[in-house]
């Protein structure tokens, strides 16, 4: 079966973790530069797109990969809200956006790797 036509007959629903994954991946990595290229940056970008590639394809191991990013991910929106302390609103904003949809993404894919094993 050929991407596009995985692409036409998969739903929204099935997208959005691999939507949710490759936006971030793509955000890091764009975002490399600004921040004076620290090396956790560029990783979490390149396992962020690892991981929407996994989801897409259905493979096993991406389950991994997304409770590794649900650690990383909450711990680098945690800490930077601790950090500034809300003295940058778009920071501090886009952060909790993050660790929230980090959470829900997390939660889904669980639950939906759990249907599919049954």
């Amino acid at each position: 079966m050929s991407f596009a036509s995985k692409l036409k007959t998969a739903d929204a629903r099935r997208l959005a973790p691999v939507a949710f994954y490759g936006a971030v991946g793509i955000i890091f990595l764009v975002l490399l530069p600004f921040a004076n290229f620290p090396p956790h940056i560029g990783l979490t970008g390149i396992i962020n797109l690892i991981a929407a590639y996994g989801i897409f394809k259905k493979r096993a191991w991406a389950m991994w990969l997304v409770v590794a990013l649900f650690a990383v991910g909450t711990t680098l929106s945690l800490y930077t809200l601790y950090v500034i302390a809300f003295s940058n609103w778009l920071v501090s904003i886009s952060m909790a956006a993050y660790a929230i949809l980090t959470w829900v993404v997390t939660a889904y894919v669980a639950a939906k790797r759990k249907l599919q094993e049954s």
